[in-house]
């Protein structure tokens, strides 16, 4: 596979490229004497899908966590939209447009699927979070979570506890809340994890959707090779800490080193 070169970058303001949606520069973590990442560097453009791959171990999650400011980089940076945030709080992050979700639920289980979205309206709309006063059917959080419900699948499920639903419907309301928060970038870090088999058209949609409806850029980790190479236009190989290839589905699929360090075989 030749090496990666990234594509021409969108136009900005008097013609100018634009600075890509997310950009990892040589970014690396160290801890005791193990080198978990060495020196990552990659971007995404913006409004592009790109999923990552890469055996148990690889670094996916840790990747993640840096980018997202979970863990600090030993060294390298992180980017949003030619911001450099590899010092900023993961709030300080959000502000700036970066969203994620987690592979283990990350829900307010006791409340209802429509308070946990309205939850997530409210700190968006620069209000203090309130588990204990009811809102007004009307008021702009309620709305926009109802909105957000019924743009993910789930208006029917509203008055439900969040931590009754099966999997499929727990990371649709995860999204749901992600995009009330308007994120520019959204991380998603396996969201077929755990999810039924009849639930993975209807949950791939919806993350198409964040795509296709809200012009998000997506980063996302998946072991399930069918959804991931229908959503996304290139993938990442992780293998022992380091970037492998980066490319198309296609030609990732086909390169021998990545059959040989991943699949395993030919595919």
């Amino acid at each position: 596979m030749t090496a990666y070169a990234p594509p021409d970058q969108a136009r900005g303001a008097g013609g100018a490229p634009s600075a890509p949606a997310l950009e990892v520069r040589d970014l690396a973590l160290r801890i005791g004497g193990a080198q978990i990442l060495e020196d990552i560097s990659f971007t995404v453009p913006t409004g592009q899908i790109v999923g990552v791959i890469g055996p148990n171990g690889a670094g996916k999650t840790t990747l993640f966590n840096l980018v997202s400011g979970v863990h600090q980089p030993t060294s390298g940076q992180v980017l949003l939209a030619g911001r450099d945030v590899t010092r900023a709080s993961i709030t300080q992050r959000a502000v700036a447009g970066l969203g994620r979700t987690f592979q283990t639920s990350s829900l307010f289980p006791g409340l209802t699927v429509h308070e946990n979205a309205r939850l997530a309206a409210q700190v968006t709309q620069g209000h203090a979070i309130s588990l204990f006063t009811r809102p007004r059917r009307t008021d702009a959080a309620s709305t926009r979570a109802g909105e957000l419900l019924e743009e993910v699948g789930l208006a029917h499920r509203s008055q439900h506890r969040a931590g009754d639903l099966p999997h499929g419907d727990k990371r649709k309301l995860e999204i749901a809340m992600l995009l009330a928060t308007d994120p520019q970038v959204v991380l998603l870090d396996e969201p077929m994890a755990g999810v039924a088999s009849g639930d993975v058209p209807s949950l791939t949609e919806v993350i198409r959707g964040l795509h296709r409806d809200h012009g998000c850029t997506v980063l996302m980790v998946e072991h399930h090779m069918e959804v991931l190479l229908g959503l996304v236009e290139r993938v990442a190989v992780l293998h022992f800490g380091h970037l492998l290839a980066l490319d198309t589905p296609e030609a990732v699929m086909a390169d021998p080193t990545v059959q040989s360090a991943y699949l395993g075989e030919s595919v």
